[in-house]
């Protein structure tokens, strides 16, 4: 795993998740499974359309999750 994808759920961070921490994350994954900092022009859109899509994945996991003495996330 990428060493710099943090943990985005409580109690590892100390407040909740922000959309930019969260699609960080998954712009940090999308490098690393493709191997691109940055994609080239003719995988731009495809390499977008990935951070999106793990970004909403991981919203939908962090919405979901039941953390023990933590408060749920409200989006």
């Amino acid at each position: 795993m990428c060493r710099s994808i943090k943990t985005l759920r409580p109690p590892a961070m100390p407040e909740e998740a922000t959309e930019a921490d969260i699609r960080a994350a998954a712009l940090q994954y999308v490098r690393k499974v493709s191997g691109f900092r940055a994609p080239a022009a003719h995988n731009q859109e495809v390499f977008e359309r990935a951070v999106e899509t793990i970004a909403q994945a991981t919203a939908e996991l962090l919405d979901g999750l039941e953390v023990r003495g933590a408060a749920r996330r409200v989006s």
